[in-house]
């Protein structure tokens, strides 16, 4: 098992869990303190259905890279990296912008679901809401396991360190649902997203890297360095384990292109800088009173 692809998916699956873990916490609170407690299984049946719809998702497009040949696999790999790379991005901005809301957000989208009498409704509401955050898990910690030099360990280290993730994060958001600070979930969110950020670069140098290998890159293609006689990304010995952790975390390569180089640090520069400026929130769309029905 690969430690750096393990400690990714680690910080993919705690990250998102959390994410998700939050959004069923709020609507199960919500529901207990609007006398409709008796109608959490919906939400438990909702969550699930999106855990199995994004889990077959991620299983589908391994499988589908796997019976690649060559150049189809670096095509597939280079713009599945690309799409969860983007995919992140997207989300961590999403997330930073309305963070201050969601809570009302989905109490709304409860009110909602239980003024019409459509219970039913919660269901889709839980599923919606995690199947958002569960395939966006997928697709990313199917981009990390691509970017392995060793697709074996990497798969292997990038699916148990997203299952420990998703676990820890289940713990989380039960201490969350029962009311204790587990954590700052300020901090934790800004502090995870900007590791997702270099750990998306990463993904996107890669894809880079096998866009060069296949010929659709034919500029930048000449080697920026060569640090493999002191800082190797594979192989045996110290600095070839730093190297691969690095290579996992950060999308590191000992002879990168220059090419790759510049994608990984536009990237980098431009989105951090970015995700670091204060967000402006979004306003809160009215909440109506809550409604406890019998159906």
């Amino acid at each position: 098992m690969d430690l750096g692809y393990f400690t990714t998916g680690l910080l993919t699956g705690l990250r998102e869990g959390v994410e998700a873990a939050l959004i069923v916490a709020i609507i199960l609170a919500y529901l207990v303190r609007t006398g409709n407690a008796r109608h959490a299984g919906r939400i438990w049946v909702g969550t699930g259905a999106a855990v199995m719809a994004s889990a077959a998702v991620g299983v589908v497009l391994f499988v589908t890279i796997g019976q690649l040949e060559s150049p189809a696999e670096q095509i597939f790999e280079g713009l599945a990296m690309l799409l969860a790379a983007g995919v992140v991005t997207w989300m961590l901005f999403w997330m930073r912008r309305v963070s201050a809301n969601i809570r009302g957000e989905l109490h709304a989208g409860v009110d909602r679901a239980l003024t019409e009498g459509s219970v039913w409704g919660l269901s889709a509401l839980a599923f919606t809401a995690v199947v958002r955050e569960g395939i966006e898990t997928s697709l990313f910690l199917l981009g990390q396991a691509s970017a392995a030099t060793s697709a074996q360990s990497g798969a292997l280290g990038t699916l148990l360190g997203g299952v420990a993730g998703l676990l820890i994060a289940a713990v989380i958001g039960w201490g969350i649902y029962r009311g204790v600070r587990v954590l700052n979930l300020a901090a934790f969110f800004r502090w995870t997203g900007i590791a997702l950020i270099f750990i998306a670069g990463g993904l996107i140098s890669h894809a880079v890297h096998e866009f060069v290998e296949i010929g659709w890159v034919t500029i930048g293609t000449a080697t920026a360095f060569d640090l493999s006689g002191v800082l190797p990304h594979e192989g045996e010995g110290l600095g070839a384990v730093i190297g691969s952790l690095l290579r996992a975390l950060l999308g590191y390569t000992s002879t990168p292109e220059w090419a790759t180089l510049i994608a990984w640090l536009a990237y980098i520069g431009a989105v951090l800088t970015t995700y670091l400026r204060p967000a402006k929130p979004v306003a809160p769309e009215p909440v109506q009173q809550p409604t406890v029905v019998d159906a």
